[in-house]
């Protein structure tokens, strides 16, 4: 049978027993206790601290520029000066820009918010807007997630006597912009405890340094905070973990008007709110309205007071999202239609004149997941185009840009995402140099497909308490995952597909107990899975609830054969032999035997035609399907010692390994194989 499992490598943390016992006596549920073993947490005082929401926050005028950017702020309040809060069209931006109007206005501010079109004005401070903004009298610009590479509009403030403060969490580039304050977490030259703080993050602490009580405003905008640290992915741990929990008791107990309006349409229910809902449901909404070009949408419905207006603006973000969809559909099927059908590119660099700006980085993140690159979708528009991207296993995408930057108009962001400027003539370029980039990094990097679990666990612990018990690691998100466990020899007993045939429905059984399961955007098919099987399960739990019913879900991650015969994912001798760097020692521990040779090869030929999988895949199932023992590394090169004397042909299409066994191929000494010679060269010396 043949499995397409999505990872290569399932990496399963070791528990202590002892740790687990001693977490279990503490008020730890046995799941949550094996969970925080896993994760190297061994009493009760280390859960505490791994769990803890922080004892204070740190004092806002610990990042650089707070004492001018406060100062300046206060003149500007005491002369009723015109302020302008200019903010991103994310999430993480509008949330920020909605929490420092409504903070400054009630402080007796003239203040006005101002996030950019994104189709016309592009990402961060413009141009544009800064001459629309001095036109209406704006004498203090104070920016939100944006503007720390805002050098030439800086200058531009300074030429129309606007004064700039600069409030960013983005990394920073070696010239930081001339402005009254340059606030952010990543300055070189700044001592602030916490660089993971969102752009809101950022802006709270501008709004607690002027107000002098955190816990005030905490109480305040918690649930924005909340929002945009989570929309953006920020690693949920000290500070930040405080944000967000005390953000979702708010969004539960007392949210803004315009929050309830909002989980109220979605069918959010507030009792069991949590971060995944804030990532998964209510993000996407607000995010509509800048990706469609209303962003106006979003910012109304943070600073309105009106229940029937906000109820109107939650409606019109959730057919806005519907609308994103369709246009997100349309453009991913057109860059997979540019794709190449034999070997794709190490990177993806895509462009086109027709694609919507405000989604195509959906489109690079779908993309960069299902190809395993970093992705790179392109609007062009004229001689010119705006890129989005994501990256794939750990590839840092900013780095990338600032080394090719000679090849860019201008760029910014992250490792993981980011975006540019570029001329079409500099696209081919470009994709060089990102394909090049790419293909050194993962050919260091090695298997780039592993799935991080937690721990193995027995079905008799897998119980409806148990699962419940799970919500003391709450809230899960960047740093603090959901749990990711692993069930191992069960029998699928029953599948069936839902959804209009888009997802599949499991029933498993291991030993007494059986379990339903759901495998989202994968069917029998795709997943090549059938009743009867014997496998092994990632799986996150869940509590399913139908009719008044409460029921235990596996929400399935990944799914591989059941294998009871060691299967070792180490390639390090390998890729040792690959760069001419084998000690004798290791060749000896590399060298296949002649049975291992014979086992690869049966297998191979009995599949017929061409397999495609990840290598790691393969060898789970060769190992399977004979009950022996191999590495990823014996396998790697049995598979170049065939490929050298003309036994298989064999291409390389990123996590995958394509293969077509030559089974009318005359026999020849394996010995003669140059991989083989290089190995038993290696042996000698």
């Amino acid at each position: 049978m043949c499995y397409a499992l999505k990872y290569g490598i399932w990496n399963v943390a070791k528990i202590e027993a002892e740790n687990v016992n001693t977490l279990v006596r503490a008020g730890y549920g046995p799941l949550t206790a094996m969970v925080l073993s896993s994760r190297g947490v061994a009493d009760e005082k280390h859960a505490r601290q791994y769990l803890g929401c922080g004892d204070f926050l740190p004092d806002p005028f610990l990042l650089t520029d707070m004492v001018p950017a406060v100062e300046r702020l206060r003149v500007a309040l005491q002369k009723k000066q015109r302020i302008a809060v200019f903010g991103d069209y994310d999430v993480d931006g509008i949330t920020a820009t909605c929490l420092l109007t409504d903070f400054f206005r009630e402080q007796g501010a003239d203040c006005v918010p101002y996030i950019p079109a994104r189709l016309e004005e592009g990402y961060g401070l413009n141009a544009i807007a800064i001459h629309q903004l001095a036109e209406h009298g704006v004498e203090l610009i104070v920016t939100v997630d944006c503007g720390i590479t805002a050098v030439e509009e800086a200058a531009l403030c300074r030429e129309k006597g606007i004064d700039l403060i600069i409030t960013d969490h983005h990394e920073c580039k070696e010239i930081l912009p001339e402005a009254v304050a340059v606030i952010d977490p990543h300055r070189p030259d700044g001592g602030y405890p916490h660089k993971n703080l969102s752009g809101v993050g950022v802006a709270f602490k501008l709004a607690a340094a002027l107000c002098g009580n955190q816990q005030q405003v905490l109480q305040r905008y918690g649930d924005l905070v909340c929002l945009g640290t989570v929309a953006d992915v920020m690693l949920l741990q000290g500070e930040n973990r405080r944000f967000v929990t005390e953000g979702l008791t708010q969004m539960q107990t007392s949210p803004r008007v315009g929050v309830a309006a909002l989980m109220k349409v979605c069918n959010c229910n507030g009792k069991d709110l949590n971060a995944s809902s804030v990532g998964y449901i209510l993000a996407p909404r607000i995010n509509a309205a800048g990706r469609m070009g209303q962003i106006h949408l979003a910012v109304e419905l943070f600073l309105t007071k009106d229940p029937l207006e906000a109820r109107s603006l939650a409606e019109s973000l959730c057919e806005l999202n519907r609308q994103r969809q369709t246009v997100e559909t349309t453009i991913y099927e057109q860059a997979i239609e540019m794709l190449p059908e034999e070997k794709l590119p190490e990177a993806i660099v895509l462009a086109d004149d027709t694609w919507h700006q405000g989604v195509v980085g959906i489109v690079a993140s779908r993309i960069a997941e299902e190809c395993c690159c970093p992705a790179v979708l392109i609007c062009l528009d004229g001689e010119h185009g705006k890129a989005s991207s994501r990256s794939y296993g750990g590839f840092n995408l900013f780095a990338a840009l600032k080394e090719n930057a000679r090849l860019l108009e201008s760029y910014g962001g992250h490792e993981l995402a980011a975006g540019f400027t570029i001329r079409r003539d500099q696209i081919g370029p470009f994709r060089a140099a990102l394909c090049q980039a790419a293909e050194k990094y993962y050919a260091e990097m090695g298997e780039a497909t592993a799935l991080s679990c937690d721990c193995v666990i027995p079905p008799e612990i897998l119980t409806i308490p148990n699962i419940d018990d799970l919500r003391a690691l709450e809230p899960c998100g960047s740093g603090c995952p959901r749990p990711l466990f692993v069930m191992e020899d069960l029998e699928v007993e029953r599948i069936s597909q839902v959804g209009s045939g888009k997802h599949m429905r499991l029933r498993l059984r291991g030993g007494r107990h059986s379990f339903q399961g759901i495998y989202f955007s994968m069917t029998p098919e795709t997943a090549c899975v059938c009743p009867g099987d014997r496998v092994d399960v990632a799986f996150t739990a869940q509590i399913n609830e139908y009719r008044g019913e409460r029921s235990v879900q596996m929400n399935v991650v990944d799914i591989r054969p059941s294998c009871k015969a060691e299967c070792c994912p180490d390639t390090a001798h390998y890729r040792a032999l690959c760069n001419g760097t084998l000690c004798a020692e290791a060749a000896r521990q590399l060298q296949p035997e002649r049975e291992t040779q014979g086992v690869i090869w049966r297998y191979l030929a009995a599949q017929g035609g061409v397999i495609k999988e990840t290598p790691m895949s393969l060898c789970r199932k060769i190992v399977r399907w004979s009950g022996k023992p191999l590495s990823l590394a014996k396998l790697l090169v049995t598979l170049d010692i065939f490929a050298d004397v003309g036994l298989l042909t064999r291409k390389k299409q990123h996590k995958y390994i394509l293969l077509r066994a030559r089974t009318d191929a005359e026999k020849t000494d394996l010995n003669l194989s140059p991989t083989m010679q290089r190995l038993l060269r290696a042996k000698e010396s």
